[in-house]
């Protein structure tokens, strides 16, 4: 019972500590910190693919799949904010001008 409880405790303040680290990280460095984060769980993947190859009853092959479909959800999501993080630092394109030879004579070009 002690352990259960120990290992809840653990879980709630890892939980209070990430939202702390993750809220005090400024603009510039959340594409390199969600790119780390995509190896990191693309390992994930990896490691819960492997435990469900190795599974040896229903509830440990239920819970393997679980991790694999959570993991791929969470990697791909990833690669999704930093592909839409990394548009926000593109330039835009500017619009061309009109020449002042169109706008005189109603859009024809001399």
């Amino acid at each position: 019972m002690s352990n259960g409880l120990a290992l809840l405790s653990i879980f709630v303040l890892s939980v209070f500590i990430g939202f702390e680290v993750v809220s005090k990280v400024s603009t510039t460095l959340h594409t390199p910190l969600m790119s780390g984060a995509n190896a990191i769980h693309g390992i994930i993947l990896i490691g819960a693919i492997t435990v469900a190859d190795r599974a040896s009853n229903n509830l440990q092959l239920t819970l393997a799949i679980i991790a694999v479909i959570l993991a791929t959800i969470n990697m791909v999501g990833g690669f999704v904010v930093t592909d839409r993080m990394l548009e926000m630092f593109k330039a835009k394109p500017r619009p061309q001008k009109v020449s002042a030879a169109r706008s005189e004579i109603g859009g024809v070009a001399e």
